[in-house]
């Protein structure tokens, strides 16, 4: 899971939740299904489904948590090293700069 970015992160996050509440939806509709074997299969997705949202809100802790490090750690740095981190910032905003005028030049 640390392999993941941010975005594939968020849009896992997203998926799992979207799952939970759709397989909530069908228990709410198969509520009325009255067989033993419906009964267990209930109880066992309602397990497995409180699992899903505990996982989530684990995994959107963990994320938030590492999100926190790494701006407070950049925070750290740029005031140990106010000039590395305005040479970066100009390094950063010439590039964005000469990606974005020569992606007009390409529209001419």
């Amino acid at each position: 899971m640390s392999q993941l970015t941010a975005n594939q992160r968020e849009k896992l996050i997203a998926d799992l939740r979207l799952v939970v509440s759709d397989a909530e939806s069908l228990l709410k509709l198969t509520a009325e299904e009255i067989g033993e074997s419906a009964i267990g299969l209930r109880n066992r997705l309602q397990e497995r489904l409180s699992e899903a949202k505990t996982n989530v809100v684990d995994m959107q802790a963990s994320a938030r948590e590492r999100a926190a490090r790494a701006t407070r750690a950049t925070d750290e740095y740029a005031h140990e090293h106010p000039w590395q981190s305005m040479a970066v910032g100009a390094v950063i905003g010439v590039l964005i700069g000469a990606l974005l005028t020569r992606g007009l030049d390409d529209l001419d």
